[in-house]
């Protein structure tokens, strides 16, 4: 795993990497880059009001995620896969959702949604109402929604996620 990652980040001058997005520590980012783009990035963030507070425990627990949970992310990969697969098989099939979603191939653990602007809000609503925490926004006059699978998200969540939209009525 890191020397794919230190692959990837090979053709690039500067790299961030959340530590909290789908390796689970509670907060939490590296900037990778010449020493130059460090100390420029730390007088940045320092002139909009970011600190470091209880740096230790935050790097703690940064460094935990980086120990445990790096081989685990093909699993939230494999995980938004499954999702998506699970949301178009629904998009496809007659009922209330039929051609009212545009689910877009995951490239990692986040998957993005387009829902038709005639259900977008009531569909965001269901979604909420069923337990089911979605990121949406306005995107081309419809919603645009973000779906992300993490430490939080298994297998029987996703599948129990896709039973619940196949339930949607509008």
């Amino acid at each position: 795993m890191v020397t794919a990652a230190r692959a990837i980040c090979s053709h690039f001058d500067t790299v961030s990497v959340c530590l909290s997005k789908g390796l689970g520590a509670p907060v939490g980012s590296l900037m990778l880059g010449s020493s130059q783009t460090i100390a420029r990035g730390r007088r940045i963030r320092k002139m909009l009001g970011g600190g470091m507070r209880q740096a230790g425990v935050i790097a703690a627990a940064g460094l935990y995620a980086l120990e445990h949970h790096l081989e685990r992310l093909a699993d939230d990969h494999d995980n938004a896969r499954k999702l998506a697969t699970g949301l178009r098989r629904i998009a496809g099939t007659p009922g209330p959702l039929h051609g009212k979603l545009a689910v877009a191939e995951p490239a990692t653990n986040m998957l993005f949604v387009d829902v038709d602007p005639s259900l977008g809000s009531a569909f965001q609503s269901y979604l909420e109402r069923s337990g089911i925490a979605v990121t949406g926004g306005s995107y081309h006059g419809g919603l645009r929604q973000r779906w992300v699978t993490h430490l939080d998200v298994d297998a029987d969540d996703v599948r129990k996620a896709v039973d619940i939209v196949g339930r949607f009525q509008g």
